[in-house]
Parts: C-alpha cells; structure tokens; sequence
C-alpha cells in the first residue's frame, strides 16, 4: 500500500458498464488505485434492468468491503444502453438505498469516454462500437444527444450494421444480384464454411449465433483495405454518418466554427483502418474546420475515474496520477484536409 493509500483516506467509486463486461474502480481522493473488480455486461438494454443493477450492485459490495471505515464521497455509474432520460432514473431508482446506501450519479458511458480523452467544456464524443452513438456538451451546460435505438431511431453504424452490410452484400455477389465483391469468398472464410449459402443457412438454422455477424467488421476492414470497391462504400458510409452525428451535435450547441475536440472511441474506430478515419477527417475539414480529431485507446473506466474524483474535487495531482494508474492513453490523429482517392 502506498504512501498515498492509507487506510481512512476518502475514496471514490467509478463504474463503466458495456455489453460484454463492466469495470468498477475504488480511488482515493489523492488518485491511487485502491481496488479494482471486473463483472459482467450491465447494459440494461441487453440484460434488462434487474440484471444491470444487480452486476453494478455485487461489485460494489466486493467494493465496499475493501473500503472498510474510509468515507466514500461520490459514486459515478456510467452504462451503455442508457440512451433514455426514463432509463437513467429507472436505473437511479433501483440504484437508491443499495450497496453504498446513497444515490449514485448515473449516465451514458458515453461521459466516460468523452471524459478519457478530453477535460474541454466544448466537446463531441463518438463511440462506433457494436452500435453508435454521440454527445456534445458546451460550456454552458447544454448537451447534445441521440436516442441511439438503433434503426429506430434513424441510427446506422457499428460492428452489428457493417457486419450485417459485409453479409449482405456477400449473398448478393455469390447469388448474381449484385455486384461481385471478395466478400463472398472472406465471409465464409471467416467462418471455415465453403459458401456465404452454408453462412446463411446455419446463421438460420441456429448452429452459428446471429450476433456472430457483428465480428465480421474486420473482414470488411480487409476487403476495402485490398481495393474491394463494395467492401469500399460501407466503409465509407459509416465515415459520413460518423461526420454527420459530430457535425449534428456541434450545429446543435452552436460551435461548428470552434476548436472542438472530437473524441472517438469504440472498436470500430480503435481498428484504426485509414479509409474510415481519413473519410472522417476530409468529412470534418469541409464542414467543421476547426475541430480536431482525437482516438481514445484508454478503457473507459479512465473516463468514469476522472469524473468521479473531480466530483469529489480532486486535485488536478490527482487525477494525473489516476490517469496513469488506470493506464490510459489517447493518440491525436494527425489532421486530414482531404480523403485519399
């Protein structure tokens, strides 16, 4: 235990929750990681509201264990899936009275991440995951946000929608309706079959689960890497709907001509592919000229950390050393005037 880490030092509690998995970290006020515990996914549009809770609630519990007598002054829950203001206080009800006997402060996980790679009043988040979604806030308190239900609610992008498009496309080469693509040969690659017909039929069928399609987003990556100019165009409309949630949100605060930070995030984009983030920066330059672009590696539990310790006033020594101690890292993309042909 370090100097820093004694026992009877006030604490914080922080919590990012996904689909798959959900980090939940104990920080001193002096920004010291004091305990760390991994359960799994709580996005309560995937496991439903009790189960969600029920995940966040067991590690607190391992949490609070650990903490012992040292005051807890904030508690932040960040979760994917909570999109809905009705979903925040539905999550905030059942949360109240639990493992650490006070309300916590609840939101989208979204925070997290915008949190992880930038302090900026003025800011957008993008995270391109298995869905996608975006927020902007400004400095006077305003935010931007989306639904982010899917096609119901006029989203398109992430793993599950390229995945899908690189299957879809696929079929239409192999059967004649559409345009010939190598597609057609790398998806059922991709899953030792023979044919994208033997794909189809045991996605159908049930002997290959359907959210496997999701994980075909690399081979998308590889196709419009090699010059597949099919695999090329759903790269490239997943760009333009990157741009148009960025350039939506930053209309909506009124700050398309300020020097915006634009924080991206998410698997999808931590892939890096240079046709997806150069189309992204061309997109930028023409419409938001002054914004700059910034890839978020850190897990988002660096984001949850952050806001939870400057919650509690932290001081700024703080949440450097936090920042180092939960090993994150963003990389600033170098500026892009122009899209490569």
């Amino acid at each position: 235990m370090g100097p820093l880490n004694q026992p009877g030092c006030p604490v914080v509690i922080a919590v990012d929750g996904g689909g798959s998995k959900t980090d939940l970290a104990v920080l001193s006020l002096e920004g010291e990681v004091v305990f760390h515990a991994r359960g799994g996914g709580a996005n309560p549009q995937t496991v439903g509201l009790d189960a969600s809770v029920a995940v966040v609630r067991a590690l607190a519990a391992e949490a609070l264990e650990v903490i012992g007598d040292r005051p807890l002054l904030q508690t932040s829950v960040y979760l994917a899936g909570m999109d809905l203001p009705v979903e925040i206080e539905e999550f905030s009800s059942a949360w109240a009275g639990g493992a650490d006997g006070r309300r916590a402060v609840v939101d989208n996980d979204l925070f997290a991440l915008l949190r992880a790679g930038t302090d900026s009043p003025d800011a957008v988040a993008v995270v391109c995951g298995t869905g996608i979604n975006a927020v902007g806030v400004s400095t006077d308190g305003r935010t931007a946000r989306f639904p982010a239900l899917g096609a119901l609610s006029g989203d398109w992008g992430g793993g599950g929608d390229l995945g899908a498009a690189a299957l879809w496309h696929a079929a239409r080469s192999e059967d004649g309706r559409g345009p010939r693509t190598s597609l057609d040969e790398l998806v059922p690659a991709a899953y030792n079959l023979g044919s994208v017909r033997e794909v189809i039929e045991a996605i159908h069928l049930g002997r290959i689960p359907a959210r496997s399609v999701a994980d075909l987003t690399p081979v998308l990556f590889t196709a419009s890497t090699a010059g597949d100019p099919v695999a090329a165009s759903v790269v490239d409309r997943q760009a333009d709907e990157i741009v148009v949630l960025v350039v939506t949100a930053l209309r909506r605060l009124d700050l398309l001509n300020a020097p915006v930070p634009v924080v991206l995030g998410g698997g999808v984009l931590a892939a890096n592919d240079s046709r997806l983030l150069t189309r992204i920066g061309s997109g930028l330059e023409e419409q938001a000229p002054n914004a700059h672009l910034q890839l978020v590696t850190a897990p988002p539990i660096v984001g949850a950390g952050l806001l939870a310790l400057e919650a509690a006033e932290a001081e700024a020594e703080a949440l450097a050393r936090a920042r180092v101690a939960l090993e994150g890292r963003s990389v600033p993309l170098q500026r892009i005037a122009r899209a490569t042909p």
